[in-house]
């Protein structure tokens, strides 16, 4: 399933850029995200943790940069996660472009992404709404983390936690309940 998502940072292309090209520096923006691993300039290891009422699962993830444009201001990164008691997998192709907007840069983000597992049973609309909240802590992450150095340690540690998947979960579900009447209302 195709996923965009997008937000803006107060801070020029430039000095965008070259924060997401410090992979070791946002991977712990992902909420419940932790770098494990350096493998080289291009690849690295993460483990990321997800709470869905009472079950917690565990991903053992490799995270690839398989394309930088520095002149186009896009990269496209590649993800392998897998479940570690073997309950399902996801891979993912993330491609982020980056423009100027309002003094700051606009972050565009387009994912390509398959579940396997019981990780896939939850609807495409659920994976979206839950996407977007993500995105969102990812990005205030990110602006952090162009601010002091109080902040953006505060943000990374904020973003360690697990991801909650009961409170995004009832987020996204009043946000599917949202788009519901707003269609509704729409057509009358």
């Amino acid at each position: 399933m195709k996923l965009e998502n997008s937000f803006e940072v107060p801070a020029p292309p430039e000095t965008a850029w070259d924060l997401l090209m410090d992979v070791p520096r946002v991977v712990p923006c992902m909420p419940g995200a932790e770098l494990t691993e350096t493998v080289d300039e291009n690849a690295w290891k993460a483990k990321m943790d997800v709470k869905l009422g009472p079950v917690a699962l565990a991903f053992a993830t490799d995270v690839t940069r398989d394309e930088a444009d520095e002149a186009a201001k896009r990269v496209k990164l590649g993800a392998r996660a897998r479940e570690m008691k073997g309950r399902g997998g996801a891979r993912a192709t993330v491609e982020s472009t980056l423009s100027p907007h309002d003094g700051g840069t606009r972050i565009d983000i387009v994912t390509d992404l398959a579940l396997s597992g019981a990780v896939a049973q939850y609807g495409r609309g659920m994976v979206e709404d839950v996407s977007s909240q993500l995105v969102g802590q990812f990005a205030d992450c990110l602006k952090a983390q162009l601010g002091t150095q109080e902040e953006a340690q505060a943000a990374v540690t904020e973003s360690g936690k697990p991801v909650q998947g009961l409170s995004l979960g009832l987020r996204a579900f009043w946000s599917a309940i949202v788009r519901f009447f707003r269609r509704l209302f729409r057509r009358g």
